[in-house]
């Protein structure tokens, strides 16, 4: 019977027809098969494929850097260049054939198409354009045409920003691979980067962020032309020319198109176009060319002796250059593997070792080592000539610890992407090399150390991709589109920062959402919006939170631009602005709490407010009593007016300031204004509850937001006594309770308390001796106490006669001066809050604390208390006191006249402690035992 003759069919057809989906049905049809594929990428792809329809075991591949080859393998994926064509199978098929026109590798497929067969069935893939030469060069061969699956249409020039997802951008360089990549990176969140120098394992890597949807656009060079079957629905060119390792061209329009049909798959359509801002374009014949499917006719195909003389290297070149016999075949330019051979051939040290054919052979099989490193011919003649004289002599291996030492310096994962690709490159030159079963002494252990070196690489560079063209969290926003992004979980760290899906995004500033400092100019715009989707469940559950607070949640302080603020729990809530009069502010909130709606924002500002009217009335009930008693219509019109005027000024002001409405207060109505806390000081007169921290707090609060300028630092609230600080004005130091005396600073009712005692030692001498121990416990230098009393009307004295010399009998050697260190050291009487620093009871107070005690007891005393130091002065009468104002254009009191006062009135005198007439003197021991007697008094 005679043998069934083998089928050899051509199928031809444009991308997405389908071709290569048959060829593999068919191999697998067959008992066994190989096909032959233009790409080694392409090659792993539809090895995975077979391998899940007949097994691992069953299934080999075999590129220039990668060899799966089982012992039960009858199936072979295969770069051209790879193909065991001396072996037998019953289906051989050849993918892209149309690459025979190829000046760098077309000879490759020229050979495979007639040469390589199946003995049942032989396939041959290519572009319709191959339709004439076949039917020359295989007039046996039966040609079907297959139509394109889906529609390719032209999609014009778009923008970067503006390209639809699922987009390959397809560039001719690696440098405009690369340019394009970072772009997209700052414009839509990053890609995948696909390239021919990747691994297999770096490619499938960045293609599995493509597919799975980490990334929706995919930058490659001109290799996914070549049968990568990706899920692409546009495809734009990022230039129309490239450099062909002679010169730069315009594409042809069968490569346009060979390029261009990647874009949809199966059933689903496709579009092409370019990108805008590229100086080339599209011509409508070429659009039109690439639509319909119509391209012009290929007209021959290079070719190169597949089995040349190896009697001599002369020959050897000879062979590979002769032209070929046959119509529709063309002499292939000068490959690369010639090249070397030719600069190989004028080495005296190679051609001397190359003497027999089976050397030339050998010769021949080095210089076709690839040039996987991209150095050129000159350096990749050098680096074989190294190896050359390893291959000739002895077993013809190379030493096992020189490819060691080799591999051993490229296994360093350190280095940008540049770096780590020419470390991959150079690895996948020992990967072939220990493909060669007969170069190396063991080969199997050396291909294991390469994978393992050429995986670490690549599993890093993908990191490196990865790092540096895919922004993951701007990535993951814009994956989801507006209907469900709202749906992505939202997490907030203990440090608040903001999480969308487990990135990143930013920060939660209270209320306010701050950019991740990292992120880049073009991602702000994105996180915020981002940010104003997801945190809106966020923010109405913090709005709750402040509703439902304690009191001890929030606080008043100063923010980062000193303005008076409300705080929550550390964050700003809002401040303070001026609204129509001192204690009633306008609370307005800060700008991401008024972006917020209904009930959040309505919940924010009444809980704010609420707290700001209690902390008032706890703090400022001084100010808020003055301003009731300034609205009780039965109290007397001057104290109202005197109420209403201290109110305005914080329930503190100088008594000069107020002398219009003191000399309109008569006498008998100060007892209703003391009830109603107001204390009459000789230079200050304020409301006793005004005087507290907290109280100065929210008065220097509501004077800067009344004032529109920044809060002032406050002393500390122990403080009585500064030696230096810093108030910007004298409003900021009588809102913080203080009275300027010299370059120092008395909180104003220990001032007041200073002066009470003053007119009490005076009583009705001219000339008196005062006890300086209660001021130097304050603190107060002498400079200060100067003046001080210089303010309230006296001046410093000598000592009477009669008192140096009871001074003298005692053995006390000072004479008034005010320091000493056992003196100083006596601890600070407390200030006691609402008692009168000076009223009208001092006199008699005086004069019942100076009654003599039992002599006993007076000796009892005088054992166990130190020494009272004098300081003498004299009574000058009140000066005239510049008023000290909280607001700068206010005027000084003047009299009816309209000229400021020169005096003081009797009134005022009474006010000011001054007694009407003057009282016997004192001897110094009476105002001794006064004042001891005040000492222990204040110790209690």
């Amino acid at each position: 019977m005679p043998q069934e003759r083998a089928s050899l069919t051509a199928i031809l057809g444009p991308t997405n027809t389908g071709k290569t989906h048959l060829a593999v049905e068919r191999l697998c049809a067959h008992s066994s098969g190989m096909i032959g594929f233009p790409l080694r990428l392409l090659a792993r792809e539809i090895y995975d494929r077979i391998v899940k329809i007949k097994g691992e075991a069953h299934v080999a591949l075999i590129t220039g850097e990668e060899r799966i080859e089982p012992p039960s393998a009858r199936y072979y994926c295969c770069t051209v260049e790879s193909m065991p064509i001396e072996r037998e199978f019953a289906f051989v098929a050849v993918d892209e054939a149309q690459l025979g026109a190829d000046p760098e590798r077309g000879h490759i497929f020229t050979d495979r198409m007639l040469h390589a067969r199946g003995f049942s069935e032989t396939m041959i893939l290519g572009s319709e354009s191959l339709r004439p030469l076949i039917s020359k060069l295989l007039p046996e061969a039966e040609i079907i045409t297959r139509p394109r699956f889906s529609t390719l249409s032209y999609g014009g020039i778009k923008k970067l920003s503006r390209l639809p997802k699922r987009s390959a951008i397809v560039g001719f360089s690696i440098e405009q691979v690369y340019s394009v990549a970072e772009s997209l990176r700052r414009l839509r969140g990053g890609c995948a980067v696909v390239m021919g120098a990747l691994s297999p394992r770096t490619r499938n890597a960045q293609v599995e962020m493509f597919q799975s949807g980490e990334v929706d656009y995919l930058v490659a060079t001109d290799a996914i032309g070549m049968g990568l079957n990706l899920d692409v629905t546009h495809v734009a060119f990022a230039g129309l020319s490239k450099f062909d390792g002679t010169r730069r061209r315009r594409l042809n329009v069968s490569e346009m198109a060979q390029i261009a049909g990647r874009a949809g798959r199966h059933q689903k359509d496709g579009g092409f176009g370019t990108l805008a801002g590229e100086s080339s374009e599209f011509t409508p014949e070429e659009i039109l060319a690439i639509e319909d499917h119509r391209f012009r006719s290929l007209d021959f195909l290079y070719w190169r002796e597949a089995e040349p003389c190896f009697d001599s290297i002369a020959d050897l070149i000879a062979d590979l250059e002769l032209p070929p016999t046959e119509a529709g075949l063309r002499a292939a330019p000068k490959a690369i593997d010639l090249d070397v051979l030719k600069r190989l051939s004028e080495m005296p040290e190679v051609t001397e070792l190359a003497h027999r054919p089976r050397l030339v052979k050998r010769l021949w099989e080095a210089a076709c080592l690839p040039d996987f490193r991209q150095v050129g011919a000159e350096p990749h003649a050098r680096f074989i000539a190294k190896l050359w004289p390893h291959l000739a002599t002895g077993f013809g291996h190379l030493p096992h610890q020189m490819v060691a030492n080799e591999l051993s310096r490229l296994e360093n994962v350190q280095g940008d992407v540049a770096i780590l690709s020419q470390r991959i490159a150079a690895v996948r030159t020992w990967t072939y090399i220990s493909h060669r079963g007969d170069w190396l002494s063991d080969p199997p252990s050396t291909a294991q150390r390469a994978k393992e070196i050429e995986e670490k690489l690549s599993d890093a560079l993908h990191r490196a991709l990865r790092q540096r063209f895919v922004n993951k969290r701007t990535t993951k926003l814009l994956r989801h589109n507006a209907k469900d992004s709202g749906l992505l979980p939202v997490e907030l760290g203990d440090d608040n920062r903001v999480f969308v899906d487990g990135e990143e995004i930013g920060t939660l500033d209270g209320f306010a959402f701050r950019v991740d400092a990292g992120a880049r100019a073009g991602e702000r715009k994105l996180l915020l919006a981002a940010a104003q989707r997801h945190l809106a469940v966020t923010l109405r559950q913090k709005a709750r939170d402040v509703k439902m607070a304690d009191d001890s949640d929030f606080a008043l302080n100063a923010d980062d631009q000193r303005r008076p603020a409300i705080y929550f729990r550390g964050d700003v809530l809002g401040h303070l602005e001026k609204g129509r009069s001192l204690i009633a502010p306008l609370f307005k909130p800060v700008r991401a709490i008024g972006e917020l709606e209904g009930d959040a924002l309505r919940d924010i500002v009444t809980r704010a407010e609420s707290w700001i009217a209690a902390q008032m009335e706890k703090h400022l009930g001084g100010i808020i009593a003055l301003n009731k008693l300034a609205q009780d219509p039965s109290t007397e019109g001057n104290v109202r007016a005197l109420a209403m005027q201290l109110a305005e000024e914080g329930g503190i002001a100088g008594r000069a300031f107020l002398s219009d409405a003191m000399a309109a207060l008569p006498k008998e109505a100060r007892g209703a204004a003391r009830k109603g806390g107001i204390v009459f000081g000789a230079l200050d007169v304020y409301h006793h509850a005004a005087l507290k921290p907290a109280a100065a707090k929210w008065r220097s609060a509501l004077f800067a937001a009344r004032d529109e300028k920044s809060m002032p630092d406050l002393p500390p609230e122990s403080a009585v006594h500064l030696k230096s600080f810093d108030f910007a004005s004298i409003a900021d130091c009588r809102n913080a309770g203080y009275r300027k005396i010299g370059d120092e600073y008395l909180r104003i009712d220990l001032a007041e308390r200073v002066i009470k005692k003053a007119h009490e030692a005076r009583g009705q001498e001219t000339i008196f001796g005062m006890d300086m121990t209660f001021v130097t416990s304050l603190g107060v230098s002498e400079e200060g106490l100067n003046a001080l009393m210089r303010d309230a009307g006296f001046r410093k004295a000598e000592a009477p006669a009669k008192a140096q010399d009871a001074e003298e009998n005692e053995g006390d050697g000072n004479s008034g001066e005010v320091a000493n260190a056992d003196i100083a050291a006596q601890p600070v009487a407390p200030a006691v809050e609402g008692a009168p620093a000076s009223d009208g009871e001092a006199t008699a107070k005086a004069k019942d604390d100076s009654t003599p005690p039992q002599n006993a007891e007076v000796k009892a005393q005088a054992a166990d208390t130190p020494q009272i130091i004098l300081s003498y002065w004299r009574w000058a009468g009140m000066r005239k006191n510049k008023p000290q104002h909280n607001v700068a254009d206010k005027r000084p009191a003047r009299g009816k006249s309209g000229a400021p006062h020169k005096g003081k009135s009797k009134g005022a005198r009474k006010e000011a402690g001054m007694p009407k007439s003057e009282p016997a003197p004192m001897s110094s021991l009476a105002l001794q035992l006064a004042a001891l007697k005040e000492l222990q008094g204040d110790k209690k």
